[in-house]
């Protein structure tokens, strides 16, 4: 093939240091005022956003469009006719007239064609999470650095400006005081994805093979093909590894300000309740997180508050984002706006602001013209550090498969955050309780606590060979992340 062909001769290339010498416009560095030609890989809803921000993004053209699905091609291909086509990625990376591209795929695909992207002589802009496997998301921050390219993580509320003023109240004026521990909410409706009696036979117009890429080649029960991957553990990460991310790189990027770059301690519980459906990921997640400093408690649900499923979930603080809770009040973040409260529950500062989107994909344009990766506001290292936290959220809920705990109590953390813990806890069985006559169902599923090793990036300790099977997937015949 084509692709691999030039990217054994790119891979020799960079190492004898002979890469310039290959002379394709990828490669070389594109100056301050030169247009950045773009190619978007992934063409669904995520990839339709994209196109528009990076439309708005002055010097930018849109000069490649690639998904598996040829029906989102044609459409795609209506909104930007001057774009060129193509239902391979590697034959977009192997075109010597795009200089960045951008990955909005299914998420088991991100780390492949980051990497591969990379290898090419190109710049990636590459979706949350980075990967669902940790051990793929460290092979791409390898490839970034090895290849001297620009990588930046679709975590666009980064380049939100609100961002530094939240930081700066918090840590500089300490408005509210020392931070003692901080809630993340996610609590949002979500309908069940179905449960077929046949498996689904994907669209006619999908390239199947190329769809699943690295993911094994299982049966699909669920009705719809698009979109619902997220609820599989063969190709998606479930809530926490889709909105999670968002709200806990925020907490990352405002409460740790990124001096943690993986917590310490892990422990989970959760389930997937009010359906049966095809979905193996949980719509009821709970996680505590030992950070060594500032522990933090995750709460997630996708069900609803009626049997009916109709009714919103309710939780303290935004339903979508996090709270810090400090020795002087509270600060209640999420996406485009803050709330920084007092000890009685008034409202001492207020900021409202933006999600970040198009200034963020800016970033990365002005990054490249620059050839400045430490002027990235996200690049691929916080990526890679967002995800994992989410991942071994996940990590310690599936280990619960095989090493089940049998009460609360079992939760051996000496934060000094028990009982807003258990509080989140209760929220979660309340939600659990109401679908319990429709669709009865075990509890929450209670997992061990897990030791990670930040130098090693591995788990260690009791239970460790129980998570650190989820580091790395084995890849499907020539769809391997290889090791960088």
């Amino acid at each position: 093939m084509p692709f691999s062909t030039r990217r054994f001769f790119l891979q020799q290339g960079a190492v004898a240091g002979g890469l310039l010498a290959l002379g394709s416009r990828s490669l070389a560095a594109v100056s301050a005022n030169e247009q950045v030609n773009l190619g978007v890989i992934g063409l669904g809803w995520r990839g339709g956003d994209l196109l528009s921000a990076f439309s708005d993004v002055k010097g930018v053209k849109i000069a490649g469009i690639c998904d598996v699905d040829s029906a989102l091609v044609d459409q795609r291909s209506k909104e930007h006719p001057e774009a060129k086509t193509f239902n391979d990625l590697r034959a977009m990376l192997d075109d010597p007239d795009i200089d960045a591209v951008a990955v909005a795929t299914c998420n088991h695909w991100h780390c492949l064609a980051a990497v591969w992207a990379l290898q090419a002589g190109k710049h990636v802009y590459v979706e949350k999470p980075l990967a669902n496997a940790h051990w793929e998301g460290q092979q791409v921050v390898k490839a970034a650095a090895r290849y001297g390219k620009i990588c930046q993580i679709g975590t666009q509320q980064r380049s939100a400006p609100m961002q530094a003023e939240i930081k700066s109240l918090l840590h500089h004026e300490k408005i509210i005081g020392p931070i003692e521990w901080v809630r993340v909410n996610r609590f949002g409706l979500r309908p069940s994805i179905g449960k077929r009696e046949t498996p689904l036979e994907p669209p006619k117009t999908v390239d199947y093979n190329m769809w699943l890429g690295p993911a094994q080649d299982q049966p699909i029960y669920r009705d719809k093909f698009h979109y619902d991957w997220h609820w599989d553990w063969n190709t998606g990460a479930g809530e926490m590894g889709n909105w999670g991310v968002h709200l806990i790189d925020d907490v990352r990027n405002n409460i740790f300000r990124d001096e943690v770059a993986f917590p310490n301690r892990v422990v989970a519980a959760g389930g997937r309740f009010a359906w049966h459906d095809a979905g193996n990921t949980p719509n009821i997640h709970f996680a505590i997180l030992d950070t060594g400093t500032i522990p933090v408690v995750i709460g997630l649900s996708n069900i609803a508050a009626d049997a009916d499923n109709k009714a919103q979930p309710t939780c303290p603080g935004p339903g979508s984002g996090y709270i810090a809770f400090c020795e002087g009040g509270r600060l209640d973040g999420q996406r485009c706006n803050a709330k920084f409260f007092d000890n009685a529950g008034k409202v001492i500062k207020n900021i409202a602001g933006t999600d970040g989107m198009v200034v963020h994909q800016q970033n990365f344009i002005d990054a490249i013209r620059n050839n400045s990766p430490g002027s990235l506001n996200a690049p691929v290292e916080v990526g890679h550090h967002s995800s994992a936290w989410c991942n071994f959220a996940n990590y310690a809920y599936r280990a619960a498969g095989e090493h089940v705990q049998h009460s609360v109590s079992d939760f051996d953390f000496n934060f000094g955050i028990g009982l807003g813990a258990g509080k989140i806890l209760e929220e979660l069985n309340q939600l659990v309780a109401v679908h319990e006559k429709k669709y009865p169902r075990e509890g929450l599923q209670l997992g061990p606590v897990l030791t990670f090793d930040s130098q090693a990036e591995k788990f260690t300790g009791e239970h460790a060979e129980a998570a650190n099977k989820f580091l790395r997937v084995p890849g499907r015949k020539e769809f391997v992340v290889p090791e960088v």
